[in-house]
């Protein structure tokens, strides 16, 4: 039997939604409101949470914070929703750290990115993530692969060759193509569950092996995201489709300007008051909220 007729596990669920962190007006980290964001996106159909992910704006949460929000949210969501925390640094010693105390604060797996900056080669990259693996051997890891933002790219050899380390189960692909996800299915195997990390990508990773999505549009279409995945496994094409095209306006509005600026205000819009993101990030420009409100606003009407 081929590579590409096995079906891969679901660790985490098949949709994952990346976690906005809400700031109060003073800038603080808003704990109580992270724990109801929290509740209420499990209601609206995700199976999972990541926190302090790039959505969730970690370059600008101190460790301290990070921790905080995530033993908040997972005592607000409680042991049955899968929830991940963002571990990943270019510095491998921090990354290890952060990844044991996830572990000690009750995560259930630990979403690691590719160093960013520093640009490691692969045997870097290799070593970098055998350490990680090794610090928190209970601890399942999605690897993080968004050469968009960290200016490196991780090869699929590279992840064929951690998956001798057994707490590699998932990878979280954001290259901005499906072939990644193929050349990761022939190079590891069924074992390695693949979530898109592109809402707009979702449907076609999927149609190609993928499991599921880290989505960040499923802040605001929760149900129609889970919708158009549970059609697509069973086997309902054409419903998958639809659903696919009636959301590909607001999967563009959300990525109009970087991540996590749009959805912060999409939330807003929705009434989630969840502040501004932190500086260097800024709030969405006039032009794009409107634009986005009426992207809302159009949906609510399909």
């Amino acid at each position: 039997m081929s590579i590409a007729a096995e079906l891969s596990p679901t660790p985490f669920g098949r949709l994952l939604t990346a976690m906005v962190t809400p700031f109060d007006a003073q800038g603080a980290v808003d704990l109580a409101l992270a724990g109801r964001l929290a509740r209420h996106l499990v209601e609206e159909g995700s199976d999972g949470l990541v926190v302090c992910g790039t959505t969730g704006e970690s370059p600008t949460l101190s460790w301290q914070e990070q921790v905080q929000l995530l033993e908040a949210v997972r005592e607000a969501v409680g042991p049955d929703v899968h929830v991940l925390a963002g571990t990943g640094s270019n510095s491998t010693n921090e990354a290890v750290e952060a990844t044991r105390e996830a572990a000690a604060a009750g995560a259930d797996g630990a979403l690691v990115v590719v160093p960013y900056y520093n640009k490691p080669p692969q045997d870097g990259l290799e070593a970098h993530f055998r350490a990680i693996a090794k610090a928190a051997p209970e601890l399942p890891l999605m690897l993080y692969n968004i050469p968009g933002r960290t200016g490196c790219s991780m090869t699929p050899a590279t992840v064929s060759r951690l998956m001798d380390c057994t707490n590699v189960v998932s990878f979280k692909a954001a290259s901005g193509t499906t072939d990644e996800v193929s050349q990761l299915r022939l190079a590891c195997g069924q074992r390695l569950a693949i979530y898109s990390g592109d809402d707009g990508l979702t449907l076609p990773m999927l149609s190609v092996g993928a499991v599921g999505v880290v989505s960040v549009a499923s802040h605001v279409v929760g149900r129609p995201m889970r919708s158009m995945i549970e059609a697509h496994f069973k086997g309902e094409n054409a419903v998958a489709l639809a659903h696919h095209e009636r959301l590909l306006p607001l999967f563009k509005a959300l990525f109009a300007t970087t991540n996590p600026i749009p959805v912060k205000a999409a939330l807003e819009l929705s009434g989630w008051p969840v502040g501004v993101p932190r500086l260097p990030l800024i709030p969405l420009e006039p032009a794009m909220r409107v634009a986005l409100s009426d992207t809302l606003a159009a949906l609510r009407q399909t």
